[in-house]
């Protein structure tokens, strides 16, 4: 592994164990026996090692959603797979959705991309939501406004459940991505046909 790999993955580490606003780069090159010197060669400041690893979690949620929207027949079970793996996904850099709002406030390109995530996500959830309709999951005549606001409830589980879990249920990694996958999942009960409810209801609610 290069360095600046090492780096980044020893980083991500830190962030995660002990919190954003507690470490440095010279926690992290300490920690990796390197100098800080070695260290600012490859980064030159901790924000630009934030930019990095906010940047490999938006590109592994784009591969999530690409191989989401390649499905053709789009099952519950895929909804659920692509939810799970998100969960997955935003427990591996939860360090950023702990501390979101500082990490916004002290990196405009992070709060300029994330915008426009914001944009491009909801056309995107919206295409999967349509084809969901298409294979027969969700009912066909969801009214548009529940539709519409589908997304951004998505995003508001989504960005603050680490802190959520942190702060009260306090679960261990497995069960936290496993009891805020359902939760999320809850929110597309109401808009499944008959048939998928039990579904449902037998193969993922105990």
């Amino acid at each position: 592994m290069k360095t600046k790999d090492k780096i980044l993955s020893k980083a991500l580490e830190l962030f995660n164990d002990k919190g954003y606003n507690n470490i440095t780069t010279r926690h992290i090159a300490a920690e990796l026996g390197i100098s800080a010197g070695n260290l600012h060669y490859h980064f030159k400041h901790s924000e630009d090692i934030i930019t990095i690893l906010f940047s490999e979690l938006t590109l592994k949620m784009d591969e999530l959603l690409n191989q989401m929207k390649k499905v053709e027949n789009k099952t519950l079970e895929d909804l659920y797979q692509f939810t799970y793996s998100t969960s997955e996904i935003f427990y591996s850099y939860r360090f950023i959705f702990i501390n979101f709002i500082d990490i916004l406030n002290r990196n405009p390109d992070i709060k300029a991309s994330y915008e426009g995530i914001n944009f491009s996500r909801k056309e995107e959830f919206q295409l999967i939501f349509s084809d969901l309709q298409k294979s027969n999951i969700f009912q066909k005549d969801i009214p548009h406004f529940i539709v519409d606001c589908l997304t951004e409830q998505i995003f508001i589980i989504a960005d603050n459940w680490l802190t959520h879990n942190r702060l009260i249920l306090k679960l261990n990694p497995k069960e936290a991505i496993e009891h805020y996958t359902l939760l999320q999942m809850n929110l597309f009960y109401p808009l499944l046909n008959k048939e998928q409810q039990k579904l449902y209801e037998k193969n993922y609610i105990q």
